[in-house]
C-alpha cells in the first residue's frame, strides 16, 4: 500500500456503498476492488488483514487501512472539514449528529437480520416467521423515527446534509424490501432528495448491480 493510494474494498449494495457515496460527496474517486459474499473472497488471509471480521468496507487511505463504515465516514468528515459533512465537538448539532450516525447501525442490524432470514439462509424452511414478524415491526418503528425527523426539514439535521444522512440513507435502499413505505410520505420524499444528489447518482454508477434481492418485497409471513 502506498501513501497516496485510495482504494475501497467493496461489495455492491452493501454497507461499503456508504463509503463510495461519501467519497463522491467529497469529490474523491477511489480504486475499487470488488468482492462477493458467497465466493469466499472475504475470507482470504489478505482481506482479513484489512478487515478482521471479513466484512466490507475496508478503505485504504492516507497510508492506512480503515474498516467499519461508521468509522470511515467519521474519519473522512473530520479530516476533510471543508466539506462540512461532520459536526465537530462543541458544535450545536454534535450530539444529534452522533446519535443519527449510530442509530443508522441500529437500523442496519435489523436489516441484516431480515437479509439473513429472507435472502441468505440456504434452506428456506429454516426461516422463523416469529423472528421475521418481530424484525419487520422493529424496522417499521425505526422508520417512524425517521418520518418524524424529516417531516419538517430536508435532512436529518437542521443545519443541512451530513454524513449522518449517508449512514442512514443507505439503509433506505433495503428497507422497502421488508416494510411498505406507503405510510411514510416524508421518508419517501427524503429518499427522493437523496437520489437527486449528484454524488449519490455517481456512487450508484460506480457501485455495480445488486445481487441480493430477487423479489420486490419479502413479507414476513411468506
Amino acid at each position: 500500500m502506498t501513501e497516496d493510494r485510495l482504494c475501497l474494498h467493496h461489495v455492491p449494495s452493501s454497507r461499503s456503498f456508504r463509503v463510495l457515496w461519501m467519497l463522491a460527496e467529497l469529490g474523491m474517486t477511489p480504486e475499487i476492488e470488488l468482492y462477493a459474499i458467497p465466493d469466499g473472497s472475504l475470507r482470504t488471509t489478505d482481506f482479513l488483514e484489512k478487515s478482521p471480521a471479513g466484512r466490507v468496507p475496508a478503505l485504504e487511505i492516507d497510508g492506512q487501512v480503515i474498516f467499519e463504515s461508521g468509522a470511515i465516514l467519521e474519519y473522512l468528515a473530520e479530516t476533510r472539514p471543508e466539506a462540512a459533512l461532520g459536526r465537530a465537538p462543541g458544535q450545536t448539532e454534535r450530539v444529534d449528529y452522533l446519535q443519527w450516525m449510530h442509530f443508522a447501525e441500529t437500523q442496519a442490524s435489523i436489516l441484516a437480520n431480515l437479509n439473513l432470514q429472507h435472502v441468505f439462509l440456504r434452506d428456506p424452511s429454516t426461516k422463523s416467521p416469529t423472528v421475521l414478524k418481530i424484525e419487520a415491526a422493529r424496522l417499521a418503528r425505526t422508520l417512524d423515527v425517521i418520518e418524524r425527523a424529516v417531516t419538517e426539514r430536508d435532512w436529518l439535521l437542521a443545519g443541512g446534509f451530513s454524513a449522518a444522512d449517508i449512514m442512514l440513507g443507505f439503509n433506505l435502499y433495503a428497507a422497502p424490501f421488508f416494510v411498505r413505505l406507503d405510510p411514510y410520505p416524508a421518508v419517501r420524499d427524503y429518499i427522493d432528495r437523496i437520489e437527486a444528489r449528484p454524488a449519490h447518482a455517481k456512487a450508484r454508477l460506480m457501485d455495480g448491480p445488486q445481487a441480493f434481492y430477487s423479489r420486490d418485497f419479502y413479507p414476513w409471513d411468506s
